[in-house]
């Protein structure tokens, strides 16, 4: 495990800084805690001393108070032949009693050091010019928030280009939750809300939005305006309330106190992101033309908030398309005319929240902690490989999605779309992963989400043994089912009820007699079926059949549909293109995969030679080095191709980690493991955007992997496959 020291603020001391470690901290060690461990060592001054918990890992502790206690640490830290990598919180002001000892410690340092800057100044004094260029030399790496700060690092301080990083300040992954539910929780029903949060100081300016109510009030007589939080520590040292009662006087004088609720509590983080989540518009009122970043200004947009804000730097790069309204400081006319705008247009207020959220999504702190990680890995001893943490079993979002007559289609975010209907496809993905969840006992999981799976199924049967795949959400066949093909989904079916036959023994033993009723009234299809992925999935089902169910006859349909798999390759493959097809399309892993299950179940070597070739030989299309990609669904790879192109889908990374681990157990070959973990780390961020698919807030996978975004909804489909492919791993973890 290798060590890294982050010199910071930590809490309890309460201040941005000290949160923003600590957020950074979690979420390294959640998500490569087998890799790093960070140790702090928590900034203090001889006036801020605080007792830490053997939890919160500070082994250091840097008196900035005293010049000899920078030396002092220096030593300590080079003595420590662990330590791999410095990581230095900076803020103008944190190290001011003693900044000469701060500069000579980074320069006594013999380890890489990295420096996050949580302000750049664009107009510096000569000293702190002098300052600065003396951090950008002594560091390996300098982390700032936003590309203007880089522009000023770049500009104004002549810092190599080469040296600096931009990782943005990270935000929290939201399980959003009905904003009137909400309100009604926190007995703000009725009414239209404006929030502002944070540690109060007039730098936040809120006397601005006082100076603004009124005339917000007159058209929004349901309006209010919550201040969230306590005094800053720091003025609460110098002035005591003084602020807050200049703001409570105000109230008065403005004939407010309808309007106005001070939330006077520094408080828990899931309560907070539930004020933001019912918050109508966010209002960021700072006075401060130099302040950098606002970690309270990403929170609101990742809660969702409309943003109205003044115009920081970190607000103008973020709101630049008109994703959040800019006004002046302290300007209160146009900021009421700002909030009276946004109140009075809910379809703009939509719009700002989607793309705020789609512009936060990248700023998750599991992605920061990735970006932060990939620069340990340039910084320190990059030959070690990077372990990510597995997440546990989650079924949380599947049971969400689930309802009266199966598992709804698609989702808005997290938020299930009972509009769209049901599929048998999702819902017989469904029953093999819930199944899979009972059967390993990763989880607990309630009989009546198996039954209500199992009785869509046979409720899609039609009297030919066929299925229909699309349900609207009254429980009515739709017309879809009569305009597109529905080879693929009466496969997954198939694959299901042999799946579920397979481990039926968990269950009521009249649930598999019902199962192999339906099961067996699809025999009927397979002579006529042509579809190489339709085929593959009856196999599947098929195979799982006969592992529990004795059966001359499934036998022979096994040999029937795989031997159709083997004409099929015997007609494409060459000594190039060994697969079934002229192009590689979606979930191919099941093709091969279904082959050796054939293998299994009678024992034809042919199957097993033609599996093992067809996988070989996907593989090596699908994998960047130890990265995984997935063939586009913008553009199949056609025989003779090698173009991937952008749109990678769960199903297709989920498909592959399924069948590396069936290779693994016939073939015994441990870089079909390797293979497997890398495969599975493309949820967890292992792809081309450094992103994670898998949100474990709310046990769903987002649905896709674009050239440039991620697609931030969290439907059946990419859920479940998610949850199938993290089973997959159960057996080997």
């Amino acid at each position: 495990m290798r060590k890294i020291v982050c010199i910071t603020t930590y809490p309890p001391r309460e201040c941005g800084i000290a949160t923003f470690a600590q957020d950074l901290v979690r979420a390294i060690q959640s998500k490569f805690g087998n890799s790093y461990s960070i140790r702090i060592c928590a900034v203090e001054t001889d006036t801020e001393k605080y007792a830490y918990t053997r939890k919160q890992a500070v082994e250091y502790v840097l008196n900035t108070s005293d010049a000899s206690a920078f030396a002092a640490l220096a030593r300590q830290l080079n003595e420590d032949s662990e330590i791999e990598i410095v990581l230095v919180q900076h803020e103008f002001g944190l190290y001011a009693e003693q900044e000469e000892a701060f500069l000579e410690m980074l320069e006594q340092l013999s380890k890489p050091v990295i420096l996050t800057f949580h302000t750049v100044l664009s107009q510096p004094s000569l000293d702190m010019y002098g300052s600065v260029r003396r951090i950008i030399a002594a560091c390996k790496h300098l982390v700032v928030m936003t590309q203007n700060s880089r522009r000023i690092l770049l500009r104004v301080y002549h810092a190599d280009a080469d040296k600096i990083e931009v990782i943005p300040h990270g935000t929290h992954l939201v399980s959003f939750k009905d904003k009137g539910m909400l309100k009604s929780f926190y007995k703000l029903s009725g009414r239209r809300v404006l929030s502002t949060f944070g540690l109060l100081s007039p730098g936040k300016s809120i006397e601005t939005t006082l100076d603004a109510l009124p005339d917000i009030v007159k058209k929004n007589p349901s309006v209010i305006f919550l201040i969230i939080g306590k005094t800053h520590p720091g003025v609460l040292k110098v002035e005591g309330e003084k602020y807050r009662n200049l703001l409570k006087a105000k109230i008065k004088e403005l004939h407010l106190e309808e309007y106005v609720l001070f939330i006077n509590q520094y408080l828990e983080l899931p309560v907070l992101l539930e004020y933001l989540q019912l918050t109508d518009v966010y209002l960021f009122t700072s006075n401060d033309p130099n302040q950098a970043v606002s970690g309270t200004f990403v929170y609101a947009i990742s809660c969702g908030c409309p943003i109205i804000a003044t115009p920081i730097p970190h607000a103008l790069e973020l709101l630049n398309d008109d994703s959040g309204i800019i006004f002046d400081f302290k300007d209160s006319i146009q900021l009421s005319i700002a909030a009276n705008r946004l109140l009075a247009d809910e379809s703009l207020r939509t719009e700002m929240k989607l793309v705020g959220l789609q512009k936060t999504a990248s700023t998750a702190w599991e992605n920061v902690a990735i970006a932060y990680t990939q620069l340990f890995q340039e910084t320190g001893k990059s030959e070690e490989e990077l372990i990510y943490s597995l997440p546990p079993v989650n079924t949380s979002h599947v049971r969400r999605m689930s309802r009266q007559w199966g598992i709804i289609q698609f989702a808005k975010g997290n938020r299930p779309d009972s509009s769209t209907g049901y599929t048998l496809d999702d819902t017989a993905r469904a029953l093999i992963a819930m199944c899979q969840v009972v059967a390993t006992g990763k989880a607990k999981v309630k009989e009546r989400y198996i039954r209500t799976y199992l009785n869509f199924i046979r409720y899609c049967q039609q009297p030919d043994g066929s299925f229909l795949n699309y349900v609207d959400q009254d429980g009515l066949f739709t017309p879809q089912n009569q305009e597109v093909g529905l080879g693929d989904s009466n496969g997954r079916a198939i694959c299901a009820l042999g799946y579920f036959i397979s481990c039926s023994a968990h269950f009521p033993a009249l649930w598999k007699e019902e199962a192999v009723a339906v099961f067996k009234r699809t025999f009927q299809q397979f002579s006529r079926i042509e579809s190489p992925r339709s085929i593959a999935f009856m196999l599947e089902g098929l195979y799982y059949y006969t592992r529990v169910c004795v059966s001359a006859q499934a036998d022979a349909y096994i040999g029937l549909l795989a031997n159709k798999l083997v004409q099929c390759y015997r007609r494409t493959a060459d000594g190039e293109w060994l697969w079934f097809e002229t192009y590689l399309t979606y979930d191919n892993g099941i093709l091969p995969e279904s082959m050796l299950l054939a293998y299994l179940a009678i024992g034809r070597e042919e199957y097993k030679q033609i599996a093992w070739e067809a996988f070989e030989f996907l593989l090596k299309k699908l994998f960047v080095g130890n990265r995984l990609q997935v063939i586009s669904n913008q553009g199949w790879m056609h025989k003779g191709e090698d173009h991937h192109g952008f749109g990678e889908q769960p199903v297709d990374v989920a498909g592959t980690v399924i069948a590396l681990g069936t290779f693994y157990q016939v073939f015994k070959e441990e870089k079909y493991l390797r293979m497997q973990t890398d495969a599975f780390n493309w949820f967890l961020g292992n792809n081309h955007l450094h992103q994670i698919i898998y949100n474990p807030v709310t046990g769903g996978c987002y649905d896709g992997l674009e050239e440039n975004n991620i697609n931030l909804n969290q439907g059946a489909e990419s859920t479940v496959c998610y949850l199938m492919a993290r089973l997959a791993l159960a057996a080997h973890c």
